[in-house]
Protein backbone atom coordinates (compact mmCIF):
# COMPACT_ATOMS: atom_id res chain seq x y z
CA UNK A 1 0.00 0.00 0.00
CA UNK A 2 2.90 2.37 0.67
CA UNK A 3 4.01 2.05 -2.95
CA UNK A 4 0.53 3.05 -4.04
CA UNK A 5 0.49 6.17 -1.86
CA UNK A 6 3.95 7.06 -3.16
CA UNK A 7 2.63 6.82 -6.71
CA UNK A 8 -0.21 9.17 -5.87
CA UNK A 9 2.22 11.89 -4.83
CA UNK A 10 3.26 12.37 -8.46
CA UNK A 11 -0.15 13.42 -9.79
CA UNK A 12 -0.76 15.47 -6.68
CA UNK A 13 2.32 17.56 -7.40
CA UNK A 14 1.39 17.83 -11.06
CA UNK A 15 -2.10 18.96 -10.15
CA UNK A 16 -0.73 21.66 -7.89
CA UNK A 17 1.85 22.81 -10.43
CA UNK A 18 -0.29 25.37 -12.30
CA UNK A 19 -1.35 27.10 -9.09
CA UNK A 20 2.11 27.00 -7.57
CA UNK A 21 3.69 28.23 -10.77
CA UNK A 22 1.33 31.18 -10.85
CA UNK A 23 2.03 31.95 -7.20
CA UNK A 24 5.78 31.62 -7.58
CA UNK A 25 6.11 33.46 -10.89
CA UNK A 26 7.45 36.70 -9.38
CA UNK A 27 10.30 34.81 -7.72
CA UNK A 28 11.44 33.08 -10.91
CA UNK A 29 14.72 34.35 -12.30
CA UNK A 30 16.53 33.42 -15.52
CA UNK A 31 19.68 31.35 -15.27
CA UNK A 32 21.71 34.34 -16.47
CA UNK A 33 20.64 37.72 -15.12
CA UNK A 34 21.41 40.71 -17.28
CA UNK A 35 22.77 43.90 -15.78
CA UNK A 36 20.19 46.34 -14.43
CA UNK A 37 19.82 49.34 -16.78
CA UNK A 38 22.10 52.13 -15.62
CA UNK A 39 19.43 54.79 -16.07
CA UNK A 40 18.16 55.62 -12.57
CA UNK A 41 14.95 57.07 -14.04
CA UNK A 42 14.18 53.75 -15.68
CA UNK A 43 14.59 51.81 -12.46
CA UNK A 44 12.60 54.41 -10.51
CA UNK A 45 9.73 54.11 -13.00
CA UNK A 46 9.93 50.33 -12.71
CA UNK A 47 9.68 50.49 -8.93
CA UNK A 48 6.54 52.56 -9.31
CA UNK A 49 5.15 49.88 -11.62
CA UNK A 50 5.90 47.21 -9.03
CA UNK A 51 4.09 49.25 -6.39
CA UNK A 52 1.01 48.88 -8.56
CA UNK A 53 1.28 45.29 -9.78
CA UNK A 54 2.84 43.68 -6.70
CA UNK A 55 2.08 45.92 -3.72
CA UNK A 56 3.43 45.08 -0.27
CA UNK A 57 1.29 42.38 1.32
CA UNK A 58 0.56 40.56 -1.94
CA UNK A 59 1.98 37.26 -0.70
CA UNK A 60 -0.24 37.36 2.39
CA UNK A 61 -3.26 37.82 0.12
CA UNK A 62 -2.13 34.96 -2.10
CA UNK A 63 -1.38 32.49 0.67
CA UNK A 64 -4.27 33.27 3.02
CA UNK A 65 -6.99 34.17 0.58
CA UNK A 66 -6.27 32.04 -2.46
CA UNK A 67 -3.77 29.20 -2.13
CA UNK A 68 -5.53 27.37 0.70
CA UNK A 69 -8.78 27.29 -1.29
CA UNK A 70 -6.92 26.15 -4.41
CA UNK A 71 -5.17 23.33 -2.55
CA UNK A 72 -8.47 22.23 -0.97
CA UNK A 73 -10.03 22.10 -4.42
CA UNK A 74 -7.08 20.24 -5.96
CA UNK A 75 -6.99 17.61 -3.22
CA UNK A 76 -10.75 17.12 -3.41
CA UNK A 77 -10.55 16.68 -7.17
CA UNK A 78 -7.64 14.23 -6.91
CA UNK A 79 -9.34 12.10 -4.28
CA UNK A 80 -12.44 11.75 -6.42
CA UNK A 81 -10.52 10.35 -9.38
CA UNK A 82 -10.58 6.56 -10.03
CA UNK A 83 -7.81 4.83 -8.12
CA UNK A 84 -6.75 2.95 -11.26
CA UNK A 85 -5.92 6.19 -13.07
CA UNK A 86 -3.79 7.46 -10.21
CA UNK A 87 -2.01 4.21 -9.37
CA UNK A 88 -1.03 3.47 -12.97
CA UNK A 89 1.25 6.50 -13.08
CA UNK A 90 3.61 5.02 -10.51
CA UNK A 91 3.85 1.68 -12.24
CA UNK A 92 1.55 -0.06 -9.77
CA UNK A 93 -0.28 -3.10 -11.17
CA UNK A 94 -3.87 -1.92 -11.56
CA UNK A 95 -5.35 -5.15 -12.91
CA UNK A 96 -6.88 -6.08 -9.58
CA UNK A 97 -7.97 -2.59 -8.56
CA UNK A 98 -11.63 -1.65 -8.64
CA UNK A 99 -13.01 1.59 -10.05
CA UNK A 100 -13.27 3.03 -6.53
CA UNK A 101 -11.80 6.44 -5.77
CA UNK A 102 -9.03 7.32 -3.34
CA UNK A 103 -11.65 9.12 -1.25
CA UNK A 104 -13.41 5.81 -0.58
CA UNK A 105 -10.16 4.31 0.71
CA UNK A 106 -9.41 7.34 2.86
CA UNK A 107 -12.86 7.15 4.42
CA UNK A 108 -11.88 3.68 5.69
CA UNK A 109 -8.37 4.57 6.86
CA UNK A 110 -9.22 8.00 8.24
CA UNK A 111 -12.89 9.03 8.57
CA UNK A 112 -11.69 12.54 9.48
CA UNK A 113 -9.43 12.87 6.44
CA UNK A 114 -11.37 15.79 4.90
CA UNK A 115 -11.16 17.88 8.04
CA UNK A 116 -7.58 16.80 8.66
CA UNK A 117 -6.48 17.68 5.13
CA UNK A 118 -8.20 21.07 5.31
CA UNK A 119 -6.59 21.91 8.65
CA UNK A 120 -3.15 20.84 7.40
CA UNK A 121 -3.50 22.89 4.22
CA UNK A 122 -4.74 26.03 5.96
CA UNK A 123 -2.07 25.78 8.67
CA UNK A 124 0.69 25.36 6.11
CA UNK A 125 -0.56 28.27 3.99
CA UNK A 126 -0.79 30.48 7.08
CA UNK A 127 2.79 29.70 8.05
CA UNK A 128 3.99 30.12 4.47
CA UNK A 129 2.39 33.56 4.35
CA UNK A 130 4.70 34.78 7.10
CA UNK A 131 7.78 33.33 5.42
CA UNK A 132 6.90 34.75 2.02
CA UNK A 133 6.09 38.17 3.49
CA UNK A 134 9.61 38.33 4.94
CA UNK A 135 10.99 37.48 1.52
CA UNK A 136 8.66 39.87 -0.32
CA UNK A 137 10.95 42.97 -0.39
CA UNK A 138 13.57 40.98 -2.29
CA UNK A 139 10.93 39.76 -4.75
CA UNK A 140 9.71 43.32 -5.30
CA UNK A 141 13.28 44.46 -5.90
CA UNK A 142 13.81 41.66 -8.43
CA UNK A 143 10.57 42.57 -10.17
CA UNK A 144 11.62 46.21 -10.42
CA UNK A 145 14.89 45.18 -12.05
CA UNK A 146 13.05 42.87 -14.44
CA UNK A 147 10.55 45.57 -15.44
CA UNK A 148 13.40 48.07 -15.88
CA UNK A 149 15.17 45.64 -18.20
CA UNK A 150 12.06 44.78 -20.19
CA UNK A 151 10.56 48.27 -20.63
CA UNK A 152 12.07 51.70 -21.27
CA UNK A 153 11.12 54.86 -19.40
CA UNK A 154 8.44 55.82 -21.94
CA UNK A 155 6.78 52.39 -21.79
CA UNK A 156 6.91 52.29 -18.00
CA UNK A 157 5.38 55.76 -17.91
CA UNK A 158 2.52 54.59 -20.10
CA UNK A 159 1.97 51.57 -17.85
CA UNK A 160 2.04 53.69 -14.71
CA UNK A 161 -0.35 56.21 -16.24
CA UNK A 162 -2.86 53.42 -16.81
CA UNK A 163 -2.27 51.89 -13.38
CA UNK A 164 -2.93 55.30 -11.82
CA UNK A 165 -6.50 55.26 -13.14
CA UNK A 166 -9.21 53.65 -10.98
CA UNK A 167 -9.54 50.71 -13.39
CA UNK A 168 -5.80 50.32 -13.85
CA UNK A 169 -5.14 50.44 -10.12
CA UNK A 170 -7.74 47.76 -9.42
CA UNK A 171 -6.43 45.54 -12.22
CA UNK A 172 -2.78 45.93 -11.23
CA UNK A 173 -3.38 45.10 -7.57
CA UNK A 174 -5.06 41.82 -8.51
CA UNK A 175 -3.08 40.95 -11.65
CA UNK A 176 -1.13 38.11 -10.01
CA UNK A 177 -4.19 36.77 -8.21
CA UNK A 178 -6.35 36.63 -11.32
CA UNK A 179 -4.44 33.60 -12.61
CA UNK A 180 -5.52 31.74 -9.47
CA UNK A 181 -9.16 32.76 -9.54
CA UNK A 182 -11.74 29.96 -9.10
CA UNK A 183 -12.80 30.38 -12.72
CA UNK A 184 -9.28 29.87 -14.07
CA UNK A 185 -8.44 27.05 -11.67
CA UNK A 186 -11.63 25.21 -12.60
CA UNK A 187 -10.45 25.16 -16.20
CA UNK A 188 -6.99 24.00 -15.17
CA UNK A 189 -8.40 21.16 -13.11
CA UNK A 190 -10.57 20.04 -16.03
CA UNK A 191 -7.49 18.79 -17.87
CA UNK A 192 -6.43 16.50 -15.00
CA UNK A 193 -8.36 13.39 -16.13
CA UNK A 194 -6.84 13.71 -19.61
CA UNK A 195 -3.37 14.16 -18.17
CA UNK A 196 -3.78 11.10 -15.96
CA UNK A 197 -4.53 8.97 -19.00
CA UNK A 198 -1.47 10.30 -20.80
CA UNK A 199 0.95 9.95 -17.88
CA UNK A 200 1.85 6.27 -18.39
CA UNK A 201 2.85 7.04 -21.99
CA UNK A 202 4.75 10.13 -20.86
CA UNK A 203 6.63 8.14 -18.23
CA UNK A 204 7.57 5.55 -20.85
CA UNK A 205 9.02 8.32 -23.00
CA UNK A 206 10.97 9.60 -20.00
CA UNK A 207 12.29 6.08 -19.45
CA UNK A 208 13.35 5.85 -23.09
CA UNK A 209 14.94 9.31 -23.06
CA UNK A 210 17.10 8.43 -20.04
CA UNK A 211 17.90 4.87 -21.13
CA UNK A 212 21.43 5.74 -22.29
CA UNK A 213 22.40 7.37 -18.99
CA UNK A 214 24.47 5.34 -16.51
CA UNK A 215 22.37 3.70 -13.82
CA UNK A 216 22.50 5.41 -10.39
CA UNK A 217 25.20 3.80 -8.30
CA UNK A 218 24.59 1.84 -5.13
CA UNK A 219 26.51 2.46 -1.94
CA UNK A 220 28.69 -0.58 -2.60
CA UNK A 221 29.82 0.99 -5.88
CA UNK A 222 31.28 4.06 -4.19
CA UNK A 223 34.98 4.52 -3.60
CA UNK A 224 36.41 4.83 -0.09
CA UNK A 225 36.83 8.58 -0.61
CA UNK A 226 33.25 8.97 -1.82
CA UNK A 227 31.90 7.05 1.17
CA UNK A 228 33.93 9.26 3.51
CA UNK A 229 32.62 12.38 1.80
CA UNK A 230 29.02 11.12 1.92
CA UNK A 231 29.28 10.29 5.63
CA UNK A 232 30.56 13.80 6.35
CA UNK A 233 27.72 15.41 4.36
CA UNK A 234 25.14 13.32 6.24
CA UNK A 235 26.72 14.00 9.63
CA UNK A 236 27.37 10.31 10.26
CA UNK A 237 30.43 8.28 11.05
CA UNK A 238 31.50 5.95 8.28
CA UNK A 239 30.57 3.00 10.48
CA UNK A 240 27.05 4.36 11.03
CA UNK A 241 26.62 4.98 7.31
CA UNK A 242 27.84 1.46 6.50
CA UNK A 243 25.30 0.00 8.92
CA UNK A 244 22.44 2.08 7.50
CA UNK A 245 23.24 1.09 3.94
CA UNK A 246 23.64 -2.53 4.92
CA UNK A 247 20.18 -2.48 6.50
CA UNK A 248 18.79 -1.08 3.25
CA UNK A 249 20.47 -3.82 1.28
CA UNK A 250 22.74 -1.41 -0.54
Amino acid sequence: MSRLFAALSVPALLAAAPALAAEAAPATAPATVSEVPADPARLAAARQTVDYVFPAGTYARIMNGTMDKIMDSIMDSMLKMPLKDLAGIGGVDTSKLSSASMAEIMEIYDPSYKERTSIITHTMMSQMAGIMTEFEPDIRDGLAQAYAEKFDVKQLGELNAFFATPTGKEYAADSYLIMMSPQVMAKMQAFMPKMMKQMPAIMEKVKTATADLPKPRKFADLSKAEKTKLAKILGLSETELEKQEAARGQ
